[in-house]
């Protein structure tokens, strides 16, 4: 059973589970972050009565995420996980950028108690809306005993912030966790728990604090057939940290970026490998390789290079 005790916090950024069109058929001609986070718990019957308590952190569409909305973010999911009353905390936020934004939460603050991402492919205005139900199973998984870590809630599923990644630009089933699979579940509102939770060592939401100009750097390229190393170079002479590579299968690159790298990292950058796979992340460490992003999206390890950077 559920445990009603204690307040969910729900902090709002926008997106489309915020959005709104003219038409209300229409499903991809909207604009996100419309609405407010107030109207957005409003709109659910079944939060009505509940020890909620609603603040508008951001009110964006989240391809246009930035660093300073991440700060601000952060340092409010902290400061309220820090309040005894408080039994978990969701946040509403746009498909789009939501696997950095959980990642960035889970490394940073690796909570004891629940943070959820509440999500949606339809904007509040379509005739087949998915956001009314998924923020409804977030305030459940936030009220739910045990539960921890940063999670995502979509289509009656609950993904780890590790695991999670977006498959599809249209389905509302749009998001996956890979060979891992679900932390949970949900069914009526109840948490079916499937495998544990997320922990890890916070790095600390401090690790943030410093102004957003002076955060370093990190970019992202991909190799592919015919790739020549102009974006390489590119990222060393605008004196960027870090640079993620996106390669092929198994995180393999393409022979014609290897020199620039070798120079980037002289220059020193610090250089990642991804896979553009969409499953599965980078299995082994083969002799010469550059250093491996694991079951990471090259997305997912941006963010991970920017904090191992910052700390």
């Amino acid at each position: 059973m559920q445990s009603n005790s204690g307040v969910v916090v729900i902090l709002g950024t926008g997106g489309t589970i915020a959005g709104r069109s003219v038409q209300a058929g229409d499903n991809v001609g909207y604009k996100a972050g419309e609405l407010s986070v107030m109207d957005l718990v409003a709109a659910v019957p079944a939060l009505q009565g509940r020890a909620l308590e609603a603040e508008q952190v951001a009110q964006l569409d989240s391809k246009d995420m930035d660093h300073a909305t991440w700060q601000r973010l952060a340092q409010r999911v902290a400061h309220h996980l820090a309040r005894s009353e408080v039994q978990g905390v969701v946040v509403t936020h746009g498909t789009d950028t939501a696997e950095e934004t959980a990642w960035l939460l889970q490394r940073v603050l690796a909570p004891s108690k629940p943070v959820v991402l509440a999500v949606a492919m339809r904007p509040a205005s379509s005739l087949q809306a998915d956001g009314p139900q998924n923020l409804a199973e977030a305030v459940a998984v936030a009220s739910a005993p045990g539960a921890q870590g940063v999670v995502l809630v979509a289509d009656g599923r609950v993904h780890s912030a590790e695991d999670v990644r977006k498959l599809h630009g249209y389905r509302v089933g749009t998001f996956n966790s890979g060979d891992a699979g679900p932390v949970a579940r949900l069914e009526e509102g109840r948490v079916m728990a499937q495998r544990p939770w997320p922990e890890g060592e916070a790095l600390g939401v401090a690790l943030l604090a410093r102004p957003v100009a002076e955060w370093p750097r990190v970019g992202l390229v991909c190799s592919h057939a015919g790739v020549d190393d102009w974006a390489v170079r590119a990222a060393v002479a605008e004196g960027l940290r870090g640079l993620v590579v996106e390669g092929t299968g198994n995180g393999t690159l393409n022979r014609a970026l290897e020199p620039a790298l070798q120079d980037a990292q002289r220059a020193g950058l610090r250089v990642l490998r991804a896979t553009r796979c969409l499953a599965g992340g980078v299995v082994g460490a083969p002799d010469g390789a550059w250093p491996s992003a694991g079951a990471l999206t090259p997305a997912k390890a941006r963010v991970e290079l920017l904090l191992q950077l910052l700390a």
